[in-house]
């Protein structure tokens, strides 16, 4: 018993360790935002009573009981100084469930809440639940939007799925009730974002339609629609509002990532962008930015990634990828954007409003054609060079 309370006590300190590392600004520079040394979250993140049992008589070799494989997709909110994380958890059993992080700073110090979020079990079909994205609405709720995943029934192929917008809400982050899946035309739905305001009297939506659960087949990108009562949550009609283009960073296909943030000159949207490579599929994160009287206009759109998996980001259970679906902005303007990388960690991108909407405002489009993207970067060297 001894031998195992010592055991127990160096997994204790490691946790406690990694749980207060600090984090520090990296070398990383682009003007745009700061990147950090460290993820904010990880499966080390994960306390050791979730994994192991305590008791030496049903566990006397203190083994891991349920190991945890990654924690990553989180979405985010800021409430009262304080900085929350509802992130993707996945044991080694591959099914993922949704746990809050808390802390004071962020950047560092993310603890989690004694026990995972408990969803209302309301399909009993529904097989996985992740990536949930955080939206405090003005009708005074904080929603929580996530794939809702279940077997394909139609389908012999036993890895064939079916993908749904859960919907949820909640005043505390704790008692969480649940809505009916929102239903569209479309066969199948992924990162659906709820809009922060109503727009016309309703419930407005951005949504991803799909033809399969992987493909996006021939859908044309993040659409936009109204809905009237979020109870009884469904579209009529999605207009295209970002669209997908050939050899571009979402030639493959695209989707919401957080909550668009609203600045003075428009709503800021953080959404992912996927292309096919040899090596893969490749994600990476980019913005545009809508009109504020009507947010399914867009009026701004930078060429190109805001952010790409760097380094070791890029090294995990499905390589090459960042997402995110979850941002928030604190009282003082900053911006911290949180990604995860390769399904694997979840790391933050801190900047500030003024800068986020100077780069989506004033970042020259994607021109679409090389000779003209040459042209495009002649004119920039050209004034440069006048100034030397």
């Amino acid at each position: 018993i001894d031998i195992m309370n010592d055991i127990k006590n160096k997994i204790i300190e490691k946790y406690e360790k990694t749980v207060n590392l600090p984090n520090r600004i990296s070398d990383f520079y682009n003007g745009i935002y700061e990147r950090y040394e460290n993820p904010v979250l990880t499966a080390a993140h994960i306390p050791p009573f979730w994994k192991y049992d305590f008791n030496p008589e049903t566990n006397p070799f203190f083994m891991e009981r349920l190991g945890v494989n990654a924690v990553f997709n989180a979405g985010a909110i800021y409430l009262k100084g304080k900085y929350y994380l509802v992130a993707r958890v996945e044991g080694n059993d591959r099914k993922s469930f949704f746990a809050v992080a808390e802390s004071t700073s962020p950047t560092e110090g993310f603890r989690f809440w004694d026990y995972p979020v408990i969803l209302p079990d309301t399909d009993p079909d529904e097989t996985n639940v992740y990536d949930m994205r955080l939206t405090l609405h003005e009708d005074g709720w904080i929603y929580g939007v996530f794939c809702s995943e279940s077997k394909d029934k139609d389908s012999k192929n036993l890895s064939d799925a079916c993908a749904a917008a859960g919907i949820v809400r909640t005043k505390d982050l704790k008692k969480w009730e649940r809505l009916p899946n929102l239903k569209t035309k479309s066969n199948q739905q992924r990162n659906v974002v709820l809009h922060p305001e109503f727009v016309q009297g309703k419930y407005a939506f951005y949504t991803r339609p799909q033809d399969g659960f992987i493909s996006a087949g021939g859908q044309g990108g993040i659409c936009f629609g109204l809905c009237d009562d979020i109870t009884h949550p469904y579209i009529d009609d999605e207009k295209l509002l970002s669209k997908r283009a050939y050899h571009t960073i979402t030639e493959e296909k695209n989707g919401a990532g957080a909550p668009p943030i609203k600045t003075d000159k428009g709503w800021v949207h953080i959404a992912h962008g996927v292309r096919n490579t040899a090596a893969g599929l490749r994600y990476v994160i980019y913005a545009f930015a809508t009109a504020l009287d009507d947010p399914f206009k867009v009026i701004a759109e930078p060429s190109g990634y805001l952010i790409a998996p760097e380094g070791i980001e890029r090294v995990g259970d499905v390589s090459n990828v960042v997402f995110t679906n979850g941002a928030v902005v604190n009282d003082n303007n900053e911006v911290y954007i949180y990604y995860a990388s390769s399904d694997t960690r979840l790391h933050v991108a801190s900047t500030t409003l003024d800068r986020l909407t100077d780069y989506v405002f004033n970042t020259p489009p994607d021109m679409l054609r090389t000779a003209d993207c040459v042209k495009q970067r002649i004119e920039l060297i050209k004034g440069n060079l006048s100034l030397v």
